[in-house]
């Protein structure tokens, strides 16, 4: 089992920066690929960002490309999203998930585990 819990969301103007975090515990994630999604209100959930195990590929959206970065540091146990030049349109919930496998995915449906999820809301 792994337990995922985002942090770092938050009210920012139009413009404006973000890091979200995920930490994860219960197990190393260094063999786990992770990836970022988001669910506005009354939307599906959809995907933002998921990168390898060992960071090595990266998959970025289209309505992100540019402004958002993905990393992760397999030491401290955590992913992060950093997200620059914010607009109203990212306002959502922002869930990091966990596959058991080593590969990339921008496809929820591949993913086991999801943290909570944190709030990102963008005023104009």
């Amino acid at each position: 089992q792994v337990q995922l819990v985002e942090s770092g969301g938050g009210l920012v103007q139009a413009g404006g920066s973000l890091r979200l975090s995920c930490a994860a515990s219960g197990q190393t994630i260094s063999r786990y690929a992770m990836g970022w999604f988001r669910q506005a209100p009354g939307k599906e959930r959809e995907f933002v960002a998921a990168i390898s195990s060992g960071g090595w590929t990266t998959y970025i959206a289209d309505s992100v490309k540019g402004r958002f970065t993905i990393s992760r540091d397999n030491a401290k146990n955590t992913l992060y999203l950093q997200m620059n030049s914010l607009k109203p349109e990212d306002t959502a919930v922002y869930y990091c998930g966990c596959r058991r496998t080593s590969m990339a995915s921008s496809s929820s449906e591949e993913y086991a585990y999801w943290g909570q999820g944190t709030q990102v809301t963008v005023s104009s």
